[in-house]
């Protein structure tokens, strides 16, 4: 047994996707999170650049003394997930390689579309992955930066954010896909836009809710479960970032159906994150 946090990071507010189904699915977790919305989007950067962002929330998150990490990222999980499993003494664990699992499982025809940030694409993790997992797939891939400006932007209940999920996704009506994984944590809050795009025919797979398959199974492996004798307060979750405070309690809030998020603000000074005292949100 460990009673202590486990920790998740993200470029935004995406991961508390994640999160959420953490909460539902491991209760006794006590949770950590850092979402780095001031310098998303993570999907256009350099890898390098990636990489060095994932490090500082992680320098940070190993500080408050976490006993797993949890990449809640694509696009991090595909630039960092090696280094950080070979540097770490603690259990790191990526959103990717769930969400393949995921989708092969669930595919008939092998026929398997992924949405994702342009870095996440472009790293080609998912499609090498798929092909690893059945050499016969036939894996469509399309990046949709625009999604995770929704999110984002608070946006993505709006007819807006419907008419461009339905206008990028158009992209689909050329191919057979019958499996759609959704291979950014920010893209579950646009699902049932996804979905009606996508039509009923066609199975959705969300990648981050589908690591906490992985996170329970690795919590068992490493003996790490919280003490049942012990209930986790939610209210002692600490959430971080770097970006607006209250603007990311709302959407988290919102998002989790949490009455009050402890927030505090993350600077960033000498390539090191520390708390903004001036700025915090209790």
């Amino acid at each position: 047994m460990d009673n202590r946090a486990i920790g998740y990071i993200d470029s935004g507010v995406g991961g508390l996707t994640v999160v959420k189904q953490a909460l539902t699915q491991i209760p006794n977790e006590q949770v950590y999170y850092i979402g780095d919305t001031l310098r998303m989007p993570y999907g256009p950067r350099p890898q390098e650049e990636v990489l060095d962002f994932t490090w500082q929330m992680v320098n940070y998150l190993l500080k408050k003394d976490i006993k797993m990490l949890v990449v809640a990222c694509n696009t991090a999980t595909a630039a960092a997930l090696p280094d950080l499993q070979a540097k770490l003494a603690i259990p790191v664990v990526g959103v990717i390689q769930p969400g393949v699992d995921a989708a092969l499982a669930t595919t008939t025809a092998a026929d398997i579309g992924v949405i994702a940030t342009a870095g996440t694409v472009s790293s080609l993790a998912y499609y090498n992955a798929l092909l690893q997992g059945n050499n016969t797939a036939k894996v469509t891939q399309l990046a949709v930066p625009e999604f995770v400006d929704v999110v984002e932007n608070h946006d993505y209940t709006s007819a807006a954010a419907q008419q461009l999920v339905f206008d990028k996704l158009g992209y689909f009506k050329e191919y057979q896909v019958d499996t759609l994984i959704l291979g950014c944590t920010h893209f579950p809050l646009l699902e049932p836009f996804i979905q009606a795009a996508m039509g009923p025919g066609v199975k959705l797979v969300n990648s981050g809710a589908e690591t906490i398959n992985l996170v329970e199974q690795t919590l068992e492996q490493y003996d790490l479960r919280h003490d049942a004798g012990v209930p986790v307060d939610h209210h002692d979750d600490e959430y971080f970032t770097t970006g607006h405070v209250a603007r990311f309690a709302e959407l988290g809030e919102k998002w989790l159906a949490l009455e009050q998020m402890s927030v505090k603000h993350l600077e960033l000074v000498a390539d090191t994150l520390i708390i903004n005292k001036n700025t915090e949100l209790d």
